[in-house]
């Protein structure tokens, strides 16, 4: 079984004594029924699993219910031998979103105590905002996403010693030896490929034939535009949802590598509000991940976003490489001088920032350029920026030096990722290794008062 940070957080939870009920947000296909079967089922004795998809799509007991009395005697109906209290009794609603009058009753399953419960679901934000009773005080809402490269490492072998090591050598902004570099770097190339959807990884490390990998990537994006299809269909509107899913890919080989609105249909004079309802849904979904510009970056960003200057990256960088490059592994693999993977890398570590709970945002200044991600450093109140580069000449980065030339922006450091093996400090630019992006942003595990952190 694939190990998951998340499940010692589902542990904890379900072993708490928060009467709050856990919903596990997140893009289909990240695994999040999968650890949450595992986990209920360990610590449970009764574990009631109802997917109301699968629901909709037969019987459908569950698709009319409006009342905690008429669910419970529903449940009774197909579960009822295997019913406990909530000592013993999980019932796990899996695609609640699917029915969101589920997401109101949640509110008197918590008051009812009868069972413990815990539910799972994509799309939640749009749910919850067109839920008549949203059930403030009563649920804890957490993200899922894919297997990170810290995951993808441990996957592939790599111990805890191993894994803390790594992460010592981050914080005191060391290199590794350079058979230790390559190994890494070998492996971040894999991730390039594989990604981190359960389903691919567990087929890499089965058969390491990427035939079979892209087979499963090709039928997750199939299903990402099925998904999505159903939602226009219920919307009864003529949404744009594909389109600019697919435009993705193409628009990130641009050199401002976001999406403009008038490329969508191909009408000059289109308008970014046009499709308000196209964007919130790809996003909400979570298949893929935004970034919003900045031109004036002062903490916390929040307060500076350019709604209409908007970045979107592909949920997961295995699904780009199987879009660009195929069955085609020397694109990654090999330095082909005349392959630019600028995009990839910028994708990977988008990935890596937001799995750590960051919000991502890119500077675009007209005069002073664009780098490719801020985010907020809570500890110094300030921002970090962090640029990416797949090239030899990762020293070059005018817009960076610009911005942190600038005294109005109060920026204390900035971190460059390449694929150099040493770690180095030249005027405020941490240089470090890509594969060190996965320690961006996680939570600390000593002493916070150490100058090594970043954060």
């Amino acid at each position: 079984m694939l190990y998951r940070k998340i499940q010692s957080y589902i542990t904890d939870y379900l072993k708490g004594n928060s009467d709050k009920i856990l919903i596990l947000e997140g893009a289909r296909q990240v695994g999040k029924s999968f650890i949450i079967r595992v986990v209920g089922q360990q610590l449970f004795k009764h574990f009631i699993e109802l997917n109301f998809v699968e629901d909709d799509e037969h019987e459908q007991l569950f698709k009319n219910i409006h009342s905690a009395e008429d669910f419970y005697l529903t449940l009774s109906m197909v579960a009822g031998a295997r019913l406990g209290d909530a000592t013993d009794t999980l019932i796990f609603l899996d695609e609640i979103q699917h029915y969101p009058q589920f997401l109101t009753l949640l509110k008197f399953f918590r008051q009812d105590n009868r069972y413990r419960f815990i539910a799972s679901g994509s799309l939640l934000g749009i749910s919850l905002r067109q839920t008549t009773s949203i059930p403030v005080g009563s649920i804890i809402r957490k993200e899922m996403y894919q297997l990170d490269f810290e995951e993808f490492l441990i996957a592939n072998g790599f111990g805890d010693e191993a894994i803390k090591q790594l992460h010592n050598s981050f914080l005191n902004k060391q290199g590794l030896t350079e058979s230790q570099h390559q190994h890494l770097l070998n492996l971040f190339r894999r991730y390039l490929l594989v990604g981190g959807m359960p389903d691919a990884v567990n087929e890499y490390l089965d058969s390491h034939n990427i035939v079979k990998v892209r087979e499963i990537q090709n039928a997750i994006q199939d299903l990402y535009g099925a998904d999505a299809a159903k939602y226009e269909k219920e919307q009864a509107k003529n949404l744009l949802i594909k389109r600019i899913y697919d435009m993705i890919p193409s628009q990130m080989e641009n050199k401002k590598k976001r999406i403009v609105a008038k490329d969508i249909q191909g009408k000059n004079g289109d308008r970014f509000n046009r499709y308000q309802e196209e964007f919130e849904y790809l996003i909400s979904s979570g298949i893929v991940l935004d970034v919003h510009a900045i031109s004036n970056p002062k903490f916390p960003l929040a307060e500076s976003v350019q709604k209409n200057l908007l970045k979107l990256y592909l949920n997961d960088v295995g699904l780009l490489t199987a879009q660009l490059f195929h069955h085609n592994l020397r694109p990654v693999l090999e330095d082909i001088r005349s392959i630019n993977l600028g995009a990839v890398y910028e994708s990977v570590v988008a990935q890596e920032l937001r799995s750590h709970g960051l919000r991502l945002f890119y500077y675009d200044n007209r005069q002073k350029g664009e780098v490719d991600f801020l985010v907020d450093d809570y500890d110094n109140l300030s921002i970090l920026p962090v640029e990416v580069k797949s090239g030899k000449g990762y020293t070059l980065h005018s817009a960076l030096s610009n911005l942190l030339e600038t005294p109005d922006y109060h920026v204390n450091n900035a971190v460059v990722l390449s694929n150099e093996r040493e770690v180095s400090i030249r005027d405020k630019v941490i240089y470090m290794p890509v594969y060190y992006a996965m320690f961006l942003g996680q939570e600390r595990s000593a002493d916070q008062n150490d100058p090594a952190y970043l954060f």
